[in-house]
């Protein structure tokens, strides 16, 4: 039966809930919470990972307050509060402060919070010591921060420090700004303060303009819990110091006119002044209009996109509606940029401005983001996922109806598969739907207005001038764009001097010849006869296939000479790029990933080698030393490196102050031509400083970046710390790369799209455009077909913008229903697709290298509609462990942790993850054979591929029966 005592601290806890949320440190006060079971725990824990502490903290209190009650319960949370971080919270509850003091510290905890972009800066690790010695934070929060820092970079970790500080007790604030000035960082305790750490506190004062007011204010000054009143503040805390403040004409590109250089900063807001040519095509979007606005690289898309941005939400709050925008992007980089670098700055002391991507732990709860702020920029998918959400009714989504604007960044990949097709097509399927609703006069469902920036929407596959204007006019159709605007730059354009260096065949290529070799007793040993040159393209892809058909076929032999045979070619063309170095450590690192698959962690038991294997090993081994010895011979290096080498040497002597951007196809090649140009010492003396940039997928056996490291680079580059990038495609578009003198094309050169905006990265004065061919890239020749292709780009948009509004409109509604029928035809065929008519027994996996069975559809299980595992005590049996430092991503509530193997033959096989406290080995379905049926299919890349629908994984289900097996061991 509930007292009324417990009945008073249910209420208590009910009616501080909404205050209690943001101070509870969730996963610190979870273990001292010991009258809740451990389902209730595991239950609230997964709640932080998927919804965020503060729906965590939500559920935790319901949980706390559930009936009925354990004898001395709220005591207990009392003091789980306590010990837990969370002191705060257990005040609030106990002796709750005064209403001032609340609203004092509410305010120093809203500051930290708006500002918190621009505190991110700091030296992470130092401060967090300082803090901790100081009683700031817990060993907890110390301990955590630290691992996020050394885990996700500096900048996370400072966000994780600023999270936990502003849940401490008062007066935090004063302890911390102390903290600051012992530690020297004067540029945030600056952004707290106003003034700088040495300054005198006598400095003028003057109020910033805010748009809305940060806690309860008073006309007099006060400094309680070690804060003035934020009137009282010299600076502006919406605005990065960084950024200039002065209403001044800025270039297309983004950067201050020299006359506005050289003027004192004005305490004004910076306000957006456009160029005439940009306001021309901002014009028809400014009347409401679907547009596409189309200029170079480094013309100020995104400046007139923010313009267009304030005048809608300006106008629409003149008329007394709401507005929402999203800005649409395609990578997760371009998110920050977009944010602190154009939108922020102009419209932070007018609206919300929040930005959401995949790094972000916002995307968990963006539909609330979308409902509080009033700019949401955001990568396409995370939109698309929301969108569908909403549509499916499982959850709390987005609907197109809650946007106003939908501005779409780099808009040409708004075709077939992208998610800013998917987007678009749920935009014309409501927009058709409307036209009928209207004939039926029903009310209709509003649809945001749609902004499209590029610098080249391509002219896809087309050959003739007809079908680039077909590819253009689908793009508008798809985007539903009544416009399509271009203008000539006039002055401010700039087009860099461009030139094509072909190279000559090697005279001699012994290192090239040794691999030939290696190659062609290879194709004697396997009775192989290959079609394509050595060293090509085509040879690589005959190669996959006869892998491919060998695995299906159960030909060990073939099999396994297939493969290594498209690593040697793969080390031909890398000669052919590289340094021939370079392509020995490719071969050398891949025959020592072999020899390792066959050593196996357990000395009893002993992987098979077949007398192939031998015979490749023995091959390699055999000829190591002449290849390295070659290698080192500078007599035979590729003609390609030399010309690269002198056109670098060239750019750099002939100017005072030199930046430029190498593009290469693979970050391998990226990396190694870095590690090229800091080894040689004729680079060093002319003041070369280089840095490689690739991209963050992890779809290669190369480590891809992060973001932090990404932006670190860039950072470098525009500081002139590095002078010279050597980037894969991650850099062509859309990343706010600085001014360069030169852009080279190394071996490397794909459609009209990624020419025009390589080109654009040459914005400096007087910039040259090269593109070096290289041996069987045939980069020459496509450079040539690009060129011809953006003329027809152009005059197929011109042709475009000549017909008729009538002509112009019935294609378009004639390309959108076509695009819906055929939406809709794929979705039928993927939804046959999906239906997953197999029985898991019809399934049957073999091992790829070896052909031994190693187990059936029925033993295996699913977790969270992605990860397929067989928990059988028989699968056990088959494999072996091995350890891969590669394999440190953390998703969700389970961890990579190692690699599973053949016992057999030391073929992968997949990874050991650990899910839930258990560990559990999952299967990569490449590494198997397939047969459904009696049929071996030996392509399947992904679980997509096969028509089975495996079981849910029953967590509960094996975790009785370990208990049961073991009583030593507690799940």
């Amino acid at each position: 039966m509930t007292s009324e005592a417990d009945e008073g601290f249910e209420h208590l806890i009910d009616s501080t809930r909404f205050k209690l949320k943001g101070k509870i440190a969730v996963e610190q006060v979870l273990p001292y919470l010991h009258f809740l079971d451990q389902e209730c725990k595991d239950r609230i824990k997964q709640k932080s990972i998927t919804d965020g502490d503060i729906a965590a903290a939500d559920l935790l209190l319901s949980t706390v307050i559930e009936r009925p009650h354990k004898q001395g319960w709220f005591w207990a949370f009392i003091d789980a509060l306590a010990h837990g971080g969370s002191e705060l919270a257990a005040d609030y509850l106990t002796k709750p402060p005064k209403p001032e003091e609340e609203a004092e510290n509410d305010t120093c905890v809203e500051l930290i919070r708006l500002l918190a972009p621009s505190l991110s800066e700091m030296k992470t690790t130092v401060v967090c010591g300082a803090c901790y010695s100081a009683e700031l934070l817990t060993v907890d929060d110390n301990e955590k921060i630290l691992a996020v820092t050394n885990n996700e970079g500096n900048r996370r970790g400072a966000q994780e420090l600023l999270k936990r500080i502003i849940r401490r007790r008062p007066p935090w604030f004063s302890q911390f700004l102390q903290v600051l000035r012992d530690a020297e960082e004067d540029k945030v305790y600056r952004e707290l303060t106003g003034s700088g750490i040495n300054e005198e506190a006598s400095a003028p004062k003057q109020e910033p303009a805010q748009s809305e007011p940060v806690g309860e204010e008073n006309s007099e000054a006060k400094e309680r819990n070690g804060i003035q009143e934020i009137q009282e503040e010299p600076a502006d805390l919406y605005l990065d110091p960084d950024l200039p403040q002065s209403e001044e004409r800025f270039q297309p590109d983004g950067s201050a006119s020299a006359a506005a250089a050289g003027e004192a900063s004005s305490p004004e807001k910076p306000e957006i002044s456009l160029w005439d040519y940009q306001m021309e095509v901002a014009k028809p979007a400014l009347e409401g209009k679907n547009i596409i606005i189309c200029l170079p690289t480094g013309s100020g898309k995104t400046r007139v996109a923010v313009y267009i941005t304030k005048e809608h939400l300006d106008s629409r709050k003149a008329e007394g509606k709401p507005g929402k925008v999203v800005i649409l992007v395609n990578k997760v980089p371009l998110v920050e940029q977009h944010h602190s670098k154009e939108f922020t700055p102009y419209l932070k002391h007018l609206y919300k401005v929040e930005r959401v991507s995949g790094d972000s732990q916002l995307k968990i709860s963006f539909a609330k983001t979308v409902q509080r702020n009033d700019i949401i920029i955001c990568t396409a998918q995370i939109l698309e996922n929301y969108l569908e959400i909403a549509n499916s009714g499982v959850d709390e989504g987005v609907k197109l109806s809650d946007l106003s604007l939908m501005i779409i960044d780099e808009c040409h990949h708004t075709q077939k598969g992208e998610a800013y097709n998917h987007i678009m097509m749920r935009y014309l399927k409501q927009k058709h739907k409307n036209k009928k609703l209207q004939k039926e006069q029903k009310e209709t469902v509003p649809l945001p207005q749609i902004l499209g920036l590029t610098a080249s929407p391509g002219v896809g596959r087309a050959t003739k001038l007809e079908k680039a204007k077909e590819h253009i006019l689908r793009i508008c159709a798809n985007l539903d764009a009544s416009q399509i605007m271009t203008r000539s730059l006039g002055d401010f354009k700039r087009e860099p001097r461009k030139a094509i260096q072909t190279v000559e065949d090697r005279k001699q290529d012994p290192f090239g010849d040794v691999i030939k070799r290696i190659m062609h007793e290879i194709h004697l040993h396997a009775q192989l006869n290959p079609t394509g040159d050595l060293g090509t393209q085509v040879y690589e892809q005959w190669s996959v296939q006869k892998e491919r058909q060998a695995a299906k076929e159960g030909d060990q032999k073939v099999r396994v000479c297939a493969e290594y045979l498209r690593q040697y070619n793969n080390g031909l063309m890398r000669c052919n790029i590289l340094r021939m170095q370079d392509a020995l450590s490719f071969l050398k690192n891949y025959h020592e990933e072999q020899n390792k698959k066959k050593s196996s962690p357990d000395e009893e038991q002993n992987i098979q080698i077949t007398d192939t294997e031998r015979f490749l090993f023995k091959l390699f081994n055999e000829n190591e030393k002449e290849l390295a010895d070659l290698a080192k011979n500078p007599e035979y290096e590729n003609d390609s490196l030399s010309k690269l080498r002198t056109i670098i040497l060239k750019e750099f002597s002939s100017r005072k102050q030199a930046t430029g951007i190498i593009f290469t196809k693979t970050r391998h090649s990226a990396i190694a031509l870095n590690q090229w140009i800091q080894e040689n010492s004729k680079f060093d003396d002319i003041g070369i400083k280089s840095a490689y940039l690739i991209g963050g997928g992890d779809q290669s056996d190369v480590k891809p970046m992060t973001a932090a490291e990404q932006k670190d680079v860039l950072k470098k580059f525009s500081t002139g710390e590095v002078n010279l990038l050597v980037a894969t495609t991650v850099a062509e578009e859309g990343l706010d790369i600085p001014k360069c003198n030169f852009v080279i094309r190394y071996g490397h050169v794909t459609n009209e799209i990624a020419m025009i905006q390589s080109q654009g990265r040459g914005r400096a004065e007087d910039s040259s455009y090269t593109v070096v061919d290289v041996k069987n890239s045939g980069v020459a020749e496509r450079e040539c077909v690009n060129e011809h292709r953006e003329d027809m780009m152009h005059k197929a948009i011109e042709k475009i913008k000549a017909l008729s509004p009538q002509d112009y409109d019935k294609q378009i509604t004639e390309y959108q229903l076509q695009a819906i029928m055929e939406k809709r035809v794929r979705e039928h065929r993927q939804n046959k697709k999906v239906i997953k008519n197999e029985s898991p027994s019809a399934v049957k996996f073999s091992c790829r290298h070896c052909n031994k069975q190693v187990c059936t559809g029925e033993e295996i299980n699913i977790i969270g509609d992605m990860h397929r595992v067989n928990s059988t005590v028989e699968f056990k049996k088959l494999f072996i462990q091995r350890e891969n430092s590669s394999l440190l991503e953390r998703l969700v509530d389970y961890e990579t942790n190692g690699i599973i193997a053949c016992k057999d033959c030391g073929q992968s096989w997949g990874s050991m993850m650990m899910f839930r406290g258990i560990e559990l080995p999952c299967l990569h379905v490449k590494n198997f054979v397939v047969n459904i049926n009696g049929k071996n299919i030996s392509n399947c890349t992904k679980w997509s591929d096969i028509p089975v629908k495996f079981p849910a994984f029953d967590y509960s289900d094996y975790a009785s029966r370990m208990e049961i097996d073991s009583d030593e061991e507690t799940i």
